[in-house]
């Protein structure tokens, strides 16, 4: 084949390219600008929860929840690494917003081929931090409680005792209420973004 560059046309069973729909290799060579332009998809972005509207607050919230049920199911995640009551813990929810969106990112239409395999790998290094934050937070499959907080010097003491809460039956139900609650603040002070729960802060 050396100084014959026929063979570059052809198949394996020496076909030729043309016939089969392929480019030949002056088509394969040929300068960029002869090729139709390609118009990446629209761009993905983060979600910051402390500046969305009540609007966007209520979608992102039900998207994220869609998102985090499949994602469950999908890998066979235990209440371990992904609590039911996720939802009531910033630091859960933070983390599997930004995961989503990495998600979102990596199989989009312009994604390079080998996003995927890099999203899978952070995600081994995501549910390590998941099941520490769950392990930390005291929540559980059937029951829920508040992360415990650490007070700072010069700042009241926070009652950690009384953050038990009852066995919640439906988590859907809980759900619900949780968003309804987060829109309904967000919509009567929509600047507030601390939330203050007697000696405790909410972050939304």
């Amino acid at each position: 084949m050396d100084g014959d560059s026929t063979w570059l046309a052809t198949d394996l069973n020496g076909s030729p390219l043309s016939a089969l729909g392929l480019p030949e290799p002056a088509t394969l060579n040929a300068p960029a600008s002869s090729f139709p332009d390609f118009t990446p998809g629209p761009a993905v972005t983060p979600t910051n929860w402390r500046t969305l509207s009540p609007e966007e607050l209520e979608a992102a919230w039900y998207e994220l929840n869609a998102w985090v049920n499949w994602l469950r199911r999908t890998y066979g995640l235990p209440a371990s690494i992904l609590p039911p009551f996720w939802h009531r813990h910033p630091e859960l929810v933070w983390e599997l917003s930004a995961l989503h969106t990495h998600w979102k990112a990596a199989y989009a239409p312009n994604a390079h081929g080998s996003a995927p395999i890099n999203w899978h790998r952070d995600f081994a290094d995501c549910r390590d931090r998941l099941r520490e934050w769950t392990a930390t937070s005291g929540t559980r499959a059937d029951h829920d409680q508040p992360t415990r907080q650490a007070c700072w010097p010069g700042e009241p003491d926070i009652d950690n005792s009384t953050n038990e809460r009852p066995t919640l039956a439906d988590r859907a139900a809980d759900f619900t209420k949780h968003v309804t609650r987060a829109v309904a603040t967000r919509r009567h002070d929509p600047e507030r973004r601390l939330r203050s729960n007697g000696s405790r802060t909410e972050i939304w």
